[in-house]
């Protein structure tokens, strides 16, 4: 862990591209497993610089590296450690707290975003910026918060708001993906769907029609019946490979009463 003001990367703070994802600032956690957890879902979501302010040991052979999975190769040893001071002299600073106030009679915790809205705005802020999560028990001090530049929140249920903080970095981490991560760069497969030729689906109509011909659906239903699978493949919006196996299940169900006879 680094115990300089700078970055994982070697680059003072003020010189990072204000384009990088957010750092990630963790204020005297008490228990080293949640900064491993915190590091873990780093990883997940495409974050890479860890900021921590009076840290627990992070020992190697401890919680904080047992609980980080693959984080411990590389967002965890690499971690910046400095102090409060240094962090909001440094960087646009959103604390993220569970307790919010319900107006504006008081500016500490007022206004706020949620981790949502922060995903469309932080985009166009033109300075390096950092999530900051506070304490196991208490979170951010009222007078940490004051000197924050704005709060974050994430929406829970009234009567138990309150997130451990591994789950309310994970939560919020999450919901921040799209400024870490391009959608080609996560597991998932590229769900963007090609509906199937005009031509193609034509064919498929053609070939119902020759089915309901074939079993001597009843001519006066027919029409109506057409009309009511047109509705459902135009809602399913098929692609190519779909539509050819349907015209090939249908061709084959309008072939078997002839082979039948």
């Amino acid at each position: 862990m680094t115990d300089t003001h700078s970055s994982s990367n070697g680059s003072d703070a003020s010189t990072l591209d204000h384009r990088t994802p957010p750092a990630v600032a963790v204020v005297d956690a008490k228990f080293s497993g949640n900064v491993g957890t915190i590091a873990r879902a780093m990883k997940n979501f495409g974050f890479s610089d860890l900021l921590l302010v009076d840290p627990p040991e992070l020992d190697p052979d401890g919680e904080a590296y047992g609980f980080a999975g693959h984080a411990r190769e590389d967002i965890l040893p690499n971690a910046t450690e400095l102090s409060f001071d240094e962090l909001v002299s440094s960087y646009h600073t959103i604390g993220c707290t569970a307790v919010t106030n319900e107006d504006d009679r008081s500016h500490i915790r007022f206004p706020f975003s949620t981790p949502a809205e922060l995903a469309d705005r932080l985009p166009t802020v033109d300075a390096p910026t950092a999530l900051v999560f506070g304490r196991e028990r208490v979170g951010l001090t009222n007078d940490e918060l004051a000197r924050i530049d704005e709060i974050c929140s994430i929406p829970a249920n009234e009567e138990y708001p309150v997130l451990n903080l591994g789950q309310a970095a994970t939560v919020t981490l999450y919901e921040l993906r799209s400024l870490a991560l391009e959608a080609d760069e996560t597991q998932l497969p590229d769900v963007d769907r090609v509906r199937a030729s005009e031509q193609t689906i034509d064919r498929v109509y053609d070939q119902w029609s020759e089915l309901l011909e074939t079993i001597n659906h009843p001519p006066e239903k027919r029409e109506k019946t057409m009309r009511m699978l047109r509705r459902i493949y135009g809602r399913a919006d098929l692609t190519e490979r779909e539509a050819n196996s349907l015209l090939g299940l249908v061709r084959r169900a309008a072939e078997r009463p002839a082979e039948q006879d």
